[in-house]
């Protein structure tokens, strides 16, 4: 009886039954199949060692259709934000203005906004950009109409001197910050429709100008001088990044910053201000107008580098006012001390970059609008956060300018996270286009 005679295998032969041989488990099933030759693409079964394994079929990757990274960042700065309002407003009730609220007042409502902002901003990515591109005229218009409105006594609600809030029952609505978003959005708009003339500064900055201009007395008028920085810092940033002439551009930027210097040098109140900011300690502003802040920067000596512990701040116990809105960080260094402060200022940072970036992704893709809208949030986010810490930690005068996603206050934490969708649906429409699909 013949033999039957052995095939000799090749090297490389041999080491792939060798490493086919090993525990299928610790390869994966496609790997293992692709090494013993067969393909975990057919549906042919596949022999591994003493074992046979069916084949496997097609499973289509699940691919995530947003940035799911900044969506955990926003999640993570609204938690903190929900922890510390509560943290900052629960002795409130002791002072006898805010005799009739329960301890519990402010962090339900905010999350009463945090909740309606929520359901908005899902509503707010179900629009493509297509959708906010026509409504930007519109958005501006009715921001306009409620700009006026709030001017009216019957209408509009004063507080502390500043006549910026309309009464819903459920949330004070602040239009500047509608105004934020409508300012961006048309600013966009604005610059896709001029892009033939954008090298013609004049031609193309001053129809610009002119909206901007009517917005800020609007604003001045309530007055909101902080809202107001933030709006024109938005709509030269849009136009600066949508290729307007550069040396006009700074031409025209020394002549705003004039402007605010000529609107702080007529206004008494913000000439203290001023005096107040450069020394808070003396005798004439540590009772006046640099109580704020001098009891800020005591809040952030107590914190020291690892803080006083979640709920152990003694500034918020009435001696910080509005420590649970534009003074939050105060209470955030001491409670959390330099650490929690670097990481909150770590996260905004990131946050603005990736938004930045998204609109530069966009840009690439040829969708100007869109790249423009998600770059004009990152401005607004970005310098807003930037102003508050500043006057926080007394690196700036003292302006009324929460921190966004954390600071208490409906109509702010409600357009912000409508900016943060529109930004999501921008990522999401970038993907779907490099998928080779339409947005």
């Amino acid at each position: 009886m013949k033999k039957k005679a052995v095939p000799t295998l090749t090297w490389s032969q041999r080491l792939r039954e060798g490493l086919a041989a090993l525990n299928p488990r610790l390869l994966g099933r496609d790997l293992a199949g692709a090494l013993a030759g067969g393909s975990s693409r057919d549906g042919l079964p596949v022999r591994l060692s003493n074992r046979t394994y069916a084949g496997t079929r097609n499973v289509a990757v699940r691919e995530l259709g947003f940035d799911q990274p900044l969506l955990w960042v926003v999640v993570a700065l609204l938690a903190w934000g929900l922890v510390m309002v509560y943290s900052a407003s629960i002795a409130l009730p002791d002072n006898p203005r805010f005799a009739n609220y329960a301890h519990t007042h402010f962090v339900v409502r905010h999350a009463i906004s945090m909740a309606i902002g929520l359901v908005a901003a899902m509503v707010a990515f179900q629009f493509p950009l297509r959708s906010w591109e026509k409504m930007a005229p519109w958005m501006f218009a009715v921001a306009l109409v409620l700009l006026v409105l709030v001017l009216f006594p019957f209408i509009g609600k004063g507080v502390n001197g500043a006549r910026r809030w309309i009464s819903l029952g459920i949330m004070n609505f602040q239009p500047s910050e509608l105004a934020k978003l409508a300012v961006l959005l048309y600013a966009a708009d604005y610059m896709v429709r001029k892009m033939d003339v954008k090298q013609r500064f004049f031609q193309a900055v001053t129809p610009m100008a002119v909206a901007v201009a009517v917005v800020g007395m609007l604003l001045l008028a309530e007055p909101d001088m902080g809202a107001f920085m933030v709006i024109v810092v938005i709509a030269m940033g849009i136009l600066f990044l949508g290729g307007v002439n550069a040396r006009m551009f700074f031409l025209i930027a020394a002549v705003v910053v004039s402007a605010f210097a000529l609107m702080i040098m007529a206004s008494e109140w913000r000439r203290e201000r001023i005096f107040a900011y450069l020394d808070p300690w003396s005798v004439e502003h540590a009772l006046g107008k640099g109580y704020q802040l001098s009891h800020s920067l005591i809040a952030f000596g107590r914190g020291e580098i690892f803080g006083v512990g979640l709920g152990g701040s003694v500034e918020k116990l009435h001696w910080l006012p509005e420590a649970h809105t534009d003074f939050l960080l105060a209470v955030i260094g001491e409670e959390f001390g330099l650490v929690g402060v670097l990481v909150l200022i770590g996260l905004f940072m990131w946050l603005t970059r990736r938004i930045m970036h998204i609109g530069r992704q966009a840009i690439a893709l040829d969708q100007v609008f869109a790249g423009l809208v998600a770059q004009g949030v990152g401005l607004w986010m970005g310098f807003q956060a930037f102003i508050n810490i500043g006057v926080n930690l007394g690196a700036l005068p003292t302006k009324g300018l929460t921190l966004p996603l954390m600071s208490y206050g409906g109509s702010a934490i409600l357009l912000n996270l409508v900016a943060i969708a529109i930004v999501l649906r921008v990522d999401y429409e970038n993907r779907q286009m490099m998928k080779g699909g339409r947005s």
